[in-house]
């Protein structure tokens, strides 16, 4: 029996974000860092293009196209893995993995913690920094640039 995750609001879930001196960026070296936006194959796994003929079954899941990337390691916790991956796309997970040179096993055992481990590094360390994301149907490319993927359409492509 699956246990749906716990709703919250975005103050609670930062209030239990644990930052690093690494989520910090500072180009400068003048001391005054700020937190850097960054993409994760777990955001990745959330988004869908909506342009206008596109179905959401069309438009999932995005093809990754990462031309840099970064991994800055977090704290693994398989309980808080297994309760996320409930939520996860497992096979878009895989795909979007190989992308950024991770491989994943096809499917999940639950108890291999190796495996645990992989996955939780493919969708929390692996930051992607620059790159795009494609539209299966479309082609529609959606930049990342800084770490942010820009899912803006053009007037012409609104439904």
């Amino acid at each position: 029996r699956k246990t749906p995750l716990k709703h919250t609001t975005a103050t609670e879930l930062l209030a239990t974000c644990k930052f690093r001196r690494s989520s910090y960026f500072d180009p400068c070296g003048s001391g005054n860092a700020f937190f850097r936006q960054v993409m994760r194959l777990l955001t990745h796994n959330m988004l869908m293009s909506n342009a206008k003929g596109v179905s959401e079954a069309e438009g999932y899941p995005l093809k990754l196209e990462a031309t840099e990337t970064r991994v800055e390691e977090t704290e693994f916790d398989a309980d808080f893995l297994k309760k996320t991956l409930e939520t996860v796309k497992y096979d878009a997970l895989v795909a979007a993995a190989h992308a950024v040179d991770r491989e994943l096993p096809a499917s999940l055992d639950g108890a291999d913690e190796a495996a645990l481990r992989a996955v939780h590094e493919a969708l929390n360390d692996v930051h992607v920094v620059e790159g795009a994301l494609v539209c299966p149907k479309t082609g529609r490319r959606f930049p990342i640039n800084n770490g942010i993927p820009n899912m803006l359409l053009h007037e012409d492509e609104l439904s």
